[in-house]
């Protein structure tokens, strides 16, 4: 049986400006309209990041947008949310970070099982003549695609 997963919000810009590496995918605790707000894509994962303390991981900077027909409960759009993980995973994960200077970040919210979960990665920032040099792979790919295209 196949397994159907409905992204919600994929960090691009991620992906540009980090050598990434390591992913695991995670659960996050969530508000009932948060839940809501997400069936209807109102997420954005520009600028955030994971935090780990005490043991615990937290995603910052993380925004859903407020519900449109929540009530006075309604959820702050960038608080600090709390990720579900295993112990041993936060320790691997805060051993490379302190050791090697990488950072963790998320790169895609999703549906699992009508389930949110969160794909994170460690990341490695890019030099600017590493996104130069990808720039410059991607323009080749897509102009021979094109030639092959015409032929």
């Amino acid at each position: 049986m196949e397994e159907k997963i409905k992204n919600i919000s994929i960090n691009k810009k991620a992906h540009f400006e980090y050598f990434l590496s390591d992913f695991l995918e995670v659960g996050i605790v969530l508000t009932g309209s948060e839940i809501k707000s997400l069936r209807l894509n109102n997420c954005s994962l520009q600028d955030s990041y994971i935090l780990i303390k005490n043991l615990e991981a937290y995603i910052l900077g993380m925004n859903i947008a407020p519900y449109k027909d929540g009530n006075i409960f309604n959820h702050e759009a960038t608080r600090t949310r709390k990720l579900l993980m295993h112990k041993k995973e936060i320790i691997k994960y805060q051993q490379k970070v302190k050791e090697k200077g990488f950072t963790i970040l998320c790169t895609r919210v999703y549906f699992r099982k009508n389930r949110v979960k969160l794909e994170i990665a460690l990341g490695k920032g890019k030099k600017l003549y590493d996104k130069k040099e990808v720039q410059k792979e991607k323009d080749i790919l897509r102009e021979n695609q094109k030639l092959g295209k015409l032929k």
